[in-house]
């Protein structure tokens, strides 16, 4: 099979290898963006400038993320291209949250609501007309240091002063009231009749560092596992199931709930493509990478890919300067990785190329080929098991395991706090059967 990679942030090196490891032939372009961003992969992966030249030649055309070329895209899925993702208009429940949380309370799911701002002068003045405690989340592509929990309204007040100063606002942000309560999200990957894969059940760990210190990464790692039942999923899914097929959209979708004590859910966010690093960690579950995207554009069931008996848990690992990203990307490149072969199937390359570096051959040390860093997102690490315990112990197992020489990092406690989490929520019918 022929696959097209129409990336817009560098995103799918890991399963660009694995589409090529299972026979496919790959193509891979990375929108030009960032300084240095076309760097990843190189050695590894073959590259496109062009991406539009080869919307014919392919079989299967992938969308790792939403952010870029949607309006471009559309013509050709409304061609019926074979294009693997999110479309214009379902884009946008993720990009613009307020659009998002429309379409869930026009099908009967409740929401926190939210005010949606475009001018910090005017989320001052409605934080302090209020005096409410508020959840800071920026739309859109945008900086997820611009994501704050307040304790008070005065420390909202200071941040949206301190962002104001610095210039920070680059597109529209939301502020939502605080709710208190077990954080899980659920997806499942659509067809053109429905959902056509199990739920996938999943907790994020967003801050950088253990008991949620630190800036808001995106995502530092994640536990997963795919289920046929789903509370939550009958809760926040199911209702949007017939407008997904009627928007045509194809591909991931996810919802990140709160779910407060009295066992409401409350929608936070949409996610309308593959999650990074979730799209990486889903792999240890899959049995294919790539072909099963075909068979559900074609119509077929791929319900048989997924692996419903597992639980996977993921871990980013980085280097300075993560995850600010404020010096050159050379100052993070061409930065051996020992020990890759070792564990090849849990690793997930992610700013990666091929490169040259000292190794130790036969006694000797010697400058051989090998593969190095293209940034500080490194890679990621997995781990599988039966038991909450058992996946994130070898995970971290495999991230030990590693020889990065500069300084590589990761955080020490994902999935920890679902052993105090599982039984509050498994009393509230949420996440039955998971073990930690």
């Amino acid at each position: 099979m022929k696959i097209l990679v129409i990336d817009s942030n560098a995103l799918a090196l890991d399963y660009c290898l694995r589409s090529m490891a299972e026979g496919h032939e790959v193509l891979w372009f990375i929108r030009d963006h960032k300084p240095g961003i076309r760097t990843i992969g190189q050695g590894l992966v073959p590259k496109t400038g062009d991406w539009r030249r080869y919307m014919r030649w392919a079989d299967l055309i992938f969308l790792p993320d939403n952010s870029a070329y949607m309006r471009d895209l559309q013509p050709f899925v409304d061609k019926g291209y074979p294009i693997y993702g999110a479309n214009d208009w379902t884009a946008r429940w993720e990009l613009e949250r307020g659009t998002g949380m429309d379409v869930l309370e026009a099908h009967g799911v409740k929401t926190l609501g939210g005010e949606c701002f475009t001018n910090y002068d005017k989320a001052i003045d409605y934080v302090k007309s209020t005096m409410g405690r508020y959840v800071s989340k920026p739309s859109g592509d945008a900086d997820k240091a611009l994501s704050y929990v307040s304790k008070t309204p005065a420390d909202m007040v200071f941040m949206l002063e301190r962002w104001k100063r610095l210039g920070k606002l680059k597109a529209p942000f939301i502020l939502q009231k605080f709710t208190k309560g077990c954080e899980m999200a659920v997806g499942a990957w659509v067809g053109k009749e429905g959902f056509a894969s199990p739920w996938c059940e999943n907790f994020e760990f967003k801050k950088l560092m253990p008991d949620d210190l630190g800036v808001a990464t995106g995502e530092q790692g994640t536990v997963i596992r795919y289920v046929e039942h789903s509370k939550l999923a009958d809760k926040v899914l199911k209702p949007v199931e017939s407008y997904l097929v009627e928007c045509g959209h194809i591909g991931f979708v996810d919802v990140n709930c709160i779910i407060d004590d009295k066992g409401n859910p409350w929608p936070l966010e949409f996610t309308m493509r593959p999650g990074w690093p979730i799209f990486n960690i889903q792999q240890q579950l899959h049995r294919s990478t790539a072909s099963w995207m075909k068979s559900s554009l074609e119509g077929k069931s791929i319900r048989s890919n997924f692996l419903t008996d597992k639980i996977a848990t993921g871990i980013v690992v980085s280097i300075p300067d993560y995850p600010y990203s404020s010096r050159p990307r050379e100052d993070s490149s061409g930065i051996p990785i020992y020990g890759l072969d070792k564990s090849e199937a849990m690793i997930h390359l992610c700013e990666c190329k091929a490169g040259r570096a000292p190794v130790d051959v036969k006694g000797k040390v010697k400058t051989e080929p090998m593969i190095v860093t293209a940034g500080n997102y490194v890679l990621v690490t997995c781990g599988v098991g039966k038991t909450v315990q058992e996946s994130r112990e070898g995970a971290y197992d495999v991230a030990k395991s590693l020889i990065i020489p500069n300084s590589p990092a990761w955080r020490t406690d994902v999935g920890e706090r679902l052993k105090s989490q599982l039984p509050q929520m498994q009393k509230l019918g949420y996440a039955k059967g998971m073990t930690f």
